[in-house]
């Protein structure tokens, strides 16, 4: 009964239209699974696509997250959620340390597994919240390497001819700098042969030797600022540290290879880049040897000794993006072979030394000299010897180290008044800009300019006085200058500067500046 109730119910289809049914089916089946498999296809080649680029895209090498190495020196990385490398070793030591955790232990005995919950977490174990961990790996681009880019056939030749000469270069610094043509002419040659030694590392076998330099003078007399005009005219990676932070390694403060990861970070982290590049180091007379001292001298000569690997030429590994390689940063090898060091200082005292040596002879009798016979001598510094550099503090390696010894004068009166008005920047040209903006004209008599010459010479700190001298007796005109519009020139005095009158003030009429000899005088009494 069963079957036959069956029977009854069931559809019965003719043999044609089965037929018919199944191979459309089949058709349909075919053309979807054709259509699925081009998808498929086309979402790889798009994925790899978009893999490819962002992979090209990319400029900075990978660092591993644990050990802060580059791909470069690391190998190969694991790709880790929220952008996070880690290289080969580290994941193996992570594993093995692991493993060796007795997990199945625990779960055996649940007693365990609770005490340790109640200990807030599992002992000597630490876990990172990668939610906590912002950019690409908590790592910024700016300690990172960049990647080197594939070599394209033969390095071309540096054109010798595209290099700036040396009275090219001068020009330039004339332009910004007053006197010390001998300190101008000494960088100019230095930074040319630079070039050169650029272009014979690609085009000849011989090696030339590069001349480090030791600028020494007064204070004020333009040394770091002859070299910051030197690094805005130039297109080679320039860099200016400062040794009075420099200590012995292990010590608080910057290590020695500090110097070298500036110019790495002025070059934009490229290695090769920054191996052509210029250091200059600043205040290296602070590093000299202490005298009668028994404390530890760690930013001292052991300093020095420090920096002898550094001027010569070694290869040095230092922090990318940090001065401290005890930062988790990774660490780049930089040759410092092809860098050339210009070293400055003021070297206080060492003048009294080159004296001394000058009137070592007997001051009495025939042929004596008088002990006060270069006191007024402005220029006694250009008399010194490697000899009195190292009686000052400095040890023999370092000063060996530093073959082109260059001088700088201090600067006189008519220096001093050259300083204020022919730069490009100079600082009366500055003042004279600003009082532009409210429409006004200054103006300064030639007795005004010998007032403050005479003022900053009393000062005794070169061109650093005469910016402050102007700030103090610019500072009223400054702030009176914009209560009155009907203000049209202001000429500055001697006698302003000295304090015993003030500037010479033109009213304008009709918002209109008269001529000169159609306007009021009205001398200014107040300061």
């Amino acid at each position: 009964m069963t079957d036959n109730y069956n029977d009854d119910y069931r559809e019965v289809i003719p043999e044609e239209e089965k037929t018919e049914t199944n191979v459309s089916e089949t058709q349909d089946n075919e053309k979807n699974n054709g259509n699925t498999q081009v998808a498929d296809t086309a979402k790889e080649n798009s994925t790899e696509k978009k893999s490819e680029d962002k992979k090209d895209s990319s400029e900075y090498e990978d660092v591993c997250f644990i050990c802060r190495r580059p791909e470069s020196k690391a190998g190969r990385m694991f790709k880790l959620p929220n952008h996070i490398c880690i290289c080969d070793d580290c994941m193996h030591k992570t594993m093995e340390t692991v493993s060796q955790f007795d997990y199945q232990g625990m779960l055996n005995n649940p007693n365990d597994f609770n005490q340790f919950n109640g200990q807030n977490g599992f002992p000597n174990i630490s876990f990172v919240n990668l939610a906590d961990l912002q950019g690409d790996g908590g790592i910024p681009n700016k300690q990172k390497l960049k990647k080197k880019k594939k070599a394209e056939g033969p390095k071309p030749v540096f054109n010798i001819k595209d290099i700036p000469a040396p009275h090219k270069i001068k020009a330039s610094l004339d332009e910004y700098v007053v006197g010390q043509e001998k300190a101008k002419k000494v960088i100019s040659v230095a930074v040319y042969n630079h070039y050169k030694r650029v272009a014979t590392d690609t085009m000849d076998e011989i090696e030339i030797e590069k001349s480090n330099i030791l600028m020494i003078g007064p204070t004020g007399s333009g040394k770091t600022y002859l070299v910051k005009t030197l690094a805005k005219l130039l297109d080679v990676p320039l860099a200016i540290a400062d040794a009075t932070s420099l200590t012995e390694a292990g010590y608080i403060g910057d290590d020695i290879e500090s110097v070298v990861s500036k110019l790495l970070a002025a070059a934009g982290n490229d290695v090769e880049k920054a191996e052509k590049g210029i250091i200059f180091i600043d205040e290296i007379d602070k590093i000299a040897k202490k005298k009668n001292t028994n404390s530890r001298d760690v930013s001292g000569e052991s300093v020095q000794q420090g920096m002898l690997k550094l001027l010569e030429g070694a290869e040095v590994e230092v922090p990318v993006g940090a001065n401290s390689k005890n930062a988790m940063v990774p660490l780049a090898t930089v040759n410092t072979r092809n860098i050339l060091f210009i070293c400055g200082g003021a070297f206080p005292d060492l003048d009294e030394i080159i004296k001394e040596r000058l009137t070592k002879t007997a001051s009495i009798g025939f042929n004596s000299e008088l002990k006060d016979k270069y006191d007024k001598d402005t220029d006694i510094l250009s008399k010194v010897t490697v000899e009195d550099i190292r009686k000052f503090g400095m040890i023999p390696e370092f000063i060996g180290r530093l073959p082109i010894i260059c001088t700088l004068q201090g600067l006189s009166k008519d220096m001093l008044v050259k300083i204020l008005k022919e730069p490009k920047n100079a600082i009366l040209k500055q003042y004279q800009k600003l009082l532009e903006l409210d429409e006004v004209k200054l103006e300064f008599t030639d007795d005004a300019l010998d007032a403050i010459a005479e003022k900053a010479m009393k000062r005794d700190t070169g061109a650093r006085a005469l910016r402050s001298i102007i700030e103090d007796f610019m500072l009223d005109i400054m702030y009176e200058i914009p209560k009155d519009d009907n203000i049209g020139r202001v000429t500055i005095t001697r006698e302003y500067i000295e304090g015993t009158g003030g500037p010479i003030i033109d009213i304008r009429s009709n918002e209109i500046l008269e001529p000169v000899e159609n306007l009021k005088q009205i001398p200014v009494n107040d300061k």
